[in-house]
């Protein structure tokens, strides 16, 4: 299902397809990736099952949200191409299991994607989609040293507040937050 789209991509939920999962299992078997995502566990990927079962986490985690949040693949309308995901949901606290009601907005692009600005352009089209849903603030919590998605985080406008414990089981994480226009 199409969630977003912009001048030159489309968010949409990723399937079961055999071609989303092995594109799955592409990004996220990949150590320039997953060497970001914290703690989280599976990562990086060592065998392709391990795509469905991610799947099956992202679609559990959003089945109560009523569309509103996701973890969506990014296509780009012009090839068909899946070169990434986007993601926007509630920040899960220092118990994983609870859930924030700070809202997140973050992406993960296939190495093959980075540099086109893919990152930017579906991270700017789910912050507008959810500050037009009565957001007030949306964050982007980047690891240490990821300083791509740290210049994506400025490119959006986002400003830096320092490292904070406050989700992710306490990991400190370099913290970029944006107000709603009209906050």
């Amino acid at each position: 299902m199409t969630v977003l789209t912009t001048e030159r991509l489309i968010l949409r939920d990723w399937t079961d397809d055999p071609t989303d999962l092995a594109r799955i299992y592409d990004i996220y078997s990949r150590p320039e990736i997953s060497r970001y995502l914290g703690a989280a566990p599976g990562l990086p990927m060592t065998n392709p099952a391990q795509a469905a079962e991610r799947l099956r986490s992202w679609q559990e985690r959003h089945a109560a949200d009523g569309g509103r949040y996701g973890t969506w693949a990014i296509e780009v309308r012009e090839t068909g191409q899946v070169v990434g995901t986007a993601l926007l949901k509630p920040l899960p606290g220092r118990d994983e299991a609870v859930r924030t009601d700070d809202i997140e907005v973050g992406w993960h692009l296939h190495p093959d994607a980075w540099g086109n600005g893919y990152a930017t352009e579906a991270a700017r089209a789910a912050v507008a989609r959810e500050f037009a849903a009565g957001a007030r603030e949306i964050y982007a919590v980047v690891s240490s040293g990821n300083e791509p998605s740290m210049a994506v985080a400025r490119r959006l406008g986002m400003t830096h507040v320092g490292q904070r414990s406050d989700w992710y089981g306490g990991e400190l994480l370099e913290t970029f937050v944006l107000r709603a226009p009209d906050a």
